[in-house]
């Protein structure tokens, strides 16, 4: 197939706020015989994003280059490998043009994304494409992160900071389909009250209560089992106090900026467990890819995981601003996305 020779993105030139985000022409990206093209059709906004964006994590690419880690469309161009299309684990996806899938790539804020088939999720025909690229990068961390980093197990107390965002939602879904007691944070009532529909049991207005206070005395003074953290640095400290003895503190994010350096004999005194896990490294091989796209198609098609979609943003460097200043003013409920093309 024949491609064209340039595409739009939206792009940064350098790092910074908002403001350094542009839309732009570019070239198609190159293709390798063991990529698949896909044409994008929704890009999720995470704060990873914002994170590249900022300069906290490096692309490892010259200025500028496209931004974005999340989206979902459908491959217009297959492997040319014979390797490739041999290899059984390639086989079990049954790609084809049409094919519909999700992706983790960074520079997903564009028309078309190239990359290796192994790193691609398949979609289920079941799964509309907006879904897909609502609940990809969320909806695998919670999964790997609630059986791998801590598995979530009937009975268990478990706080979630940030519990009305878009993997705060799903995490709180997902611990509550397997039995755990949900407690957690927000900052509004609003969003609290969404919270609780969702299914969390405690849910806490950080800036109006004492959080440590309100968990400990929901715990009978013990804490709780796990704590799912993606603020980072202003709620790293606390956390501490709020687990229990052989608890596990799972460090999801840098909302509130990275976790500063801290001393391992912190863990001393409950003999608790810290993991700071990236999903990639749970979805790393091809056949683990494939496990966690089938789980996240099961978990969406009978219900456990309903991602909430705030709102959708148009194509344009305006429009994506406007998205990560929405995504950091902590004012958003759910996902939001970013609508690229049919």
């Amino acid at each position: 197939m024949s491609y064209p020779a340039s595409m739009r993105a939206i792009t940064i030139a350098k790092t910074g706020g908002p403001e350094v985000l542009e839309k732009t022409e570019i070239p198609f990206p190159t293709v390798e015989p063991e990529h698949l093209v896909i044409k994008i059709e929704y890009a999720g906004v995470n704060f990873i994003d914002i994170y590249f964006r900022q300069g906290i994590y490096s692309a490892n690419k010259p200025f500028p280059f496209a931004i974005g880690k999340e989206a979902a469309g459908t491959v217009v161009g297959l492997p040319t490998d014979s390797t490739v299309l041999d290899d059984p684990e390639y086989q079990k996806r049954g790609y084809k043009v049409g094919s519909r899938v999700a992706i983790e790539h960074l520079g997903a804020y564009a028309e078309y994304v190239a990359m290796p088939w192994r790193t691609a999720y398949p979609v289920a025909d079941s799964i509309p494409v907006r879904v897909a690229a609502a609940s990809l990068i969320q909806g695998v961390t919670t999964i790997s992160f609630m059986e791998e980093a801590y598995t979530v197990k009937e009975g268990d107390i478990v706080l979630i900071h940030t519990i009305a965002g878009g993997l705060g939602t799903l995490m709180c879904q997902f611990a509550k389909s397997r039995g755990a007691i949900v407690i957690g944070t927000t900052s509004t009532k609003e969003k609290a009250e969404y919270a609780k529909k969702n299914g969390a049991d405690h849910v806490i207005l950080y800036k109006n209560e004492d959080t440590v206070a309100r968990v400990l005395e929901i715990t009978n003074g013990e804490g709780v089992h796990a704590i799912y953290d993606g603020v980072g640095k202003d709620t790293f400290d606390s956390d501490f106090k709020m687990i229990r003895r052989k608890g596990t503190l799972v460090s999801v994010g840098n909302a509130s900026g990275p976790v500063p350096p801290f001393p391992p004999l912190k863990l001393v005194e409950k003999n608790m467990k810290l993991v700071r896990p990236t999903m990639g490294n749970y979805a790393y091989t091809p056949s683990e890819v494939l496990y966690y796209a089938n789980a996240l198609s099961s978990h969406l098609s009978d219900g456990t995981l309903k991602p909430l979609i705030h709102k959708e943003y148009p194509f344009t460097a305006e429009g994506v601003r406007e998205a990560h200043t929405d995504l950091t003013s902590g004012k958003t409920i759910g996902k939001l996305l970013i609508k690229i093309g049919d």
